[in-house]
């Protein structure tokens, strides 16, 4: 679970505080667990979703509302590129918190634009625009460190 936690934090120290605070509640609402589905996925979702409260106490997640026009990122290749996967987690670590939810929950946890709207109390668009940023980001990102690198 912890790699879950990690990837919806800032930090270690974030993550080590959202894997207790997930912890607390597992132990709490164990009784209603009903054995449909696996377990690690119920350990997952509640890892996920106190991660999202916590960034909804936290601060207000200042997203555009506004939709822009999603950039088209998918062309963009790195195949022959090796990245490490812990420098891929550092870059999405420091993602805006906004653009980091989106990113992890739609293209890391398999989750639609619907439903990380509902998680997050957005609209569709404003989850399409921001994982558009996301990508964006990554993308200028991992291309700076590719040329440091060549």
């Amino acid at each position: 679970m912890f790699p879950v936690c990690l990837k919806y934090s800032r930090n270690y120290q974030d993550a080590e505080d959202t894997l207790q605070d997930s912890f607390l509640t597992i132990f709490d609402k164990i009784k209603q667990y009903k054995s449909k589905g696996s377990f690690e996925g119920w350990l997952k979702r509640i890892a996920i979703n106190t991660a999202l409260q916590k960034y909804r106490k936290k601060e207000p997640l200042y997203i555009k509302s506004k939709e822009v026009e999603t950039l088209d990122l998918e062309e963009e290749s790195f195949e022959n590129v090796d990245f490490d996967v812990n420098f891929l987690l550092e870059l999405i670590q420091k993602l805006p918190d906004r653009y980091r939810l989106v990113f992890n929950l739609y293209v890391l946890d398999d989750y639609t634009h619907k439903e990380i709207a509902q998680m997050l109390r957005i609209s569709e668009g404003t989850s399409k625009s921001n994982l558009s940023r996301a990508r964006y980001i990554l993308k200028k990102q991992l291309e700076a460190h590719q040329q440091k690198t060549v």
